[in-house]
Formats: structure tokens, C-alpha cells, sequence
């Protein structure tokens, strides 16, 4: 059988038979879990239980989903914690608004439990994968420093969202070595990751 996971999951919904229902296919992976009926629950939550992954959804009294997001991935013991959102909510603006306030994922109800729980194992076999022991990354006047989520180019800061900072960790870090660069757009000011060998 091997060993179970020891993740802790944090599952925010104001239906309690989603609750339920995600509680006990979680639970049954093995998995700690914590439940909040809103996202002003899921803040207080996430404070105290500090998940390791938050599922989350957006329409919810009190605090929405999105809202909840941004507060969450806003504290600094949350920055290496995935935040997905499990949501009814299939409009385009939506999806990006999740992601804007830094979602790892976007997934659609109605929940197919199997397909989530290997959803969620991935994430984390992701997560193992892209673990770098100092934290921080290098790479000429390049500086790439995970814990505090920053990244420095001939010691300036650059702002990047979770995504574009993710992927840019992720090159970085790649067996084959390469150089990286942040090439911005002149005309629409668009940010864009690029990696080639290097010499």
C-alpha cells in the first residue's frame, strides 16, 4: 500500500454535503482536513491550520472565494501552500479572477472524486519535485529566492504574480542548464519567462 500523505487540506464550501463529501474522500487518502462554510472562516482557518493545500470555492456568503484567496496567499506561512478552486463559476472572468490572486488550479463542478484526488496528488508530487533545499537560486545578476517569493534582477526588485514567479523557479532550477531571462513586452508591457542553453 505504501505510505499515506500527511498533507494538511483545508476545504472551504457553503454546502455542507460538498463539505462532507470532499471531508471523507480526503480523509480516506489519508490526508488532515479542516473544513470552513466561507471564506471568512477559510481566512480564520488558514491562519491557525496552515494547510498545505486550500480548496476553495467562490461563491460563498460573507466572503467570496477570490476574496478569500487574495487574504490567504497574502500571509507569509502561506506562500508555498496551493490554493484550488473547486466552483460552479464556468465564466472566462471568473477563471482569470481566480488566478489574478494567485490560484493553482481551476476546477469545475460537479465534483468527480477519484479524478480530484489524483488531481490533488500531482499537485503535490509537483510540489516535492520543485523543492529546492536553499530556496534561493542564482543565475548571474539573477537572484530567485522562493521563500520570500522574490526575485531580483542586478539587485532590483521585480514584482511577478505566483504563476509567472512558478514557472520562473521552475526553469531556473531545470537539470539542463540554461539561461533566464524577464523580457517585457514594449508595446503591451506583457511580461514574458524565456529560457535557452547556456554557453
Amino acid at each position: 500500500m505504501g505510505n499515506k500523505p500527511t498533507q494538511k487540506v483545508l476545504v472551504v464550501d457553503d454546502e455542507e454535503p460538498i463539505l462532507e463529501l470532499l471531508k471523507y474522500n480526503l480523509e480516506k487518502q489519508g490526508y488532515d482536513v479542516r473544513t470552513a462554510g466561507d471564506g471568512q472562516q477559510a481566512v480564520e482557518q488558514a491562519k491557525k491550520f496552515h494547510p498545505d493545500l486550500v480548496l476553495l470555492d467562490i461563491m460563498m456568503p460573507k466572503m467570496d472565494g477570490v476574496e478569500a484567496c487574495r487574504q490567504i496567499r497574502a500571509m507569509p506561512e502561506m506562500l508555498n501552500t496551493f490554493i484550488v478552486f473547486l466552483t460552479a463559476r464556468a465564466e472566462e472572468y471568473s477563471e482569470v479572477a481566480a488566478f489574478d490572486v494567485g490560484a493553482d488550479d481551476y476546477i469545475l463542478k460537479p465534483i468527480k472524486p477519484r479524478a480530484l484526488m489524483s488531481r490533488i496528488q500531482a499537485l503535490f508530487r509537483r510540489g516535492s519535485k520543485n523543492k529546492n533545499t536553499s530556496g534561493q537560486i542564482k543565475i548571474g545578476e539573477l537572484v530567485i529566492d522562493r521563500t520570500s517569493y522574490t526575485v531580483l534582477i542586478n539587485n532590483k526588485e521585480v514584482s511577478l504574480p505566483k504563476k509567472e514567479f512558478e514557472l520562473l523557479f521552475f526553469l531556473a532550477q531545470s537539470p539542463i542548464k540554461c539561461s533566464v531571462a524577464m523580457i517585457y513586452c514594449s508595446t503591451s508591457g506583457d511580461r514574458m519567462c524565456m529560457c535557452w542553453p547556456a554557453r
